[in-house]
């Protein structure tokens, strides 16, 4: 994809800290990371979300990435990691616009995410959440 830094790292035109590449998946060390360690896992191949992804491309990113996230875990004496990815610019954050999965190395107290804000949902919300969401599975 013309101008994706993420492409432009996986054809070696920008430099980049590998810690794992194969035909279908590099990892490196994110540049602005949030622990020591903090680690971004991305396919090869060129897609925007995981909704957008070929499921063959996500099965191979997913093969993988437990292994990465151990290696990430065990080097940096975590007491454990979050996987998470962003997907949307506006709403979700998502800085580059190619599929990415951040491996973030975690110790006990480490203040990483201290506040995560959940609620509960109103007498009958789930469930009218829920059959919402069940209408658009395909």
């Amino acid at each position: 994809m013309d101008g994706c830094v993420f492409c432009k790292m996986v054809d070696g035109e920008i430099p980049v800290t590998k810690l794992y590449e194969d035909d279908a998946v590099l990892a490196f060390l994110d540049i602005g990371p949030i622990s020591d360690g903090h680690t971004l896992v991305i396919p090869k191949q060129h897609c925007t979300m995981v909704h957008t992804c070929d499921p063959e491309v996500l099965a191979e990113v997913s093969a993988r990435l437990g292994r990465i996230a151990e290696a990430v875990m065990v080097a940096m004496d975590a007491d454990g990691y979050n996987v998470l990815s962003n997907n949307g610019t506006t709403a979700a954050g998502q800085v580059v616009e190619h599929l990415h999965f951040h491996v973030i190395p975690r110790k006990v107290g480490d203040r990483v995410f201290t506040q995560w804000p959940a609620y509960q949902y109103r007498k009958g919300q789930a469930e009218d959440i829920a059959e919402r969401i069940r209408r658009h599975l395909k």
